[in-house]
């Protein structure tokens, strides 16, 4: 199982984050309080769900030898009263939307368009968005 390390000073919203050997900066923009030194947390969620799209729905024209020439992926994270969701189980407080627009460049049919749509919905960071998710939290030393 990969491992991903984030790290932040008290001071301030700025972390640092080590995943493989890749470093990146995740921070709040200004009107928040942070520095906006890099992406925030849920603009790190949508890259990582955008990206992982983008792949599957490559990687399954591929594989079908189909002409894709490139996609590309545009998501918006809101929160949304549940009453207003007709199509959610939860009815009752707020819950999270996040809209996905996916742009398939290349001279596919109809039919080859609509099963990359229905193919993009499997990707597997949608499938964990999607599912229950078990978050264990338990302080460590590793000093």
């Amino acid at each position: 199982m990969a491992e991903v390390m984030v790290h932040g000073g008290a001071t301030g919203f700025a972390q640092e984050i080590t995943a493989g050997s890749y470093h990146l900066v995740s921070d709040e923009p200004v009107e928040a309080g942070g520095a906006d030194s890099g992406p925030s947390p849920y603009d790190l969620l949508l890259a990582a769900l955008g990206s992982c799209t983008s792949m599957t729905v490559a990687m399954y024209a591929r594989r079908k030898a189909w002409p894709l020439e490139s996609a590309t992926v545009w998501l918006r994270h809101s929160r949304i009263h549940a009453q207003d969701c007709a199509d959610c189980e939860t009815k009752e407080g707020m819950l999270d939307r996040i809209e996905l627009d996916l742009q398939l460049d290349g001279a596919l049919t109809a039919e080859q368009r609509a099963k990359l749509l229905e193919i993009s919905k499997k990707c597997p960071v949608h499938r964990t968005l999607i599912s229950e998710i078990d978050i264990r939290t338990r302080e460590v030393s590793r000093r």
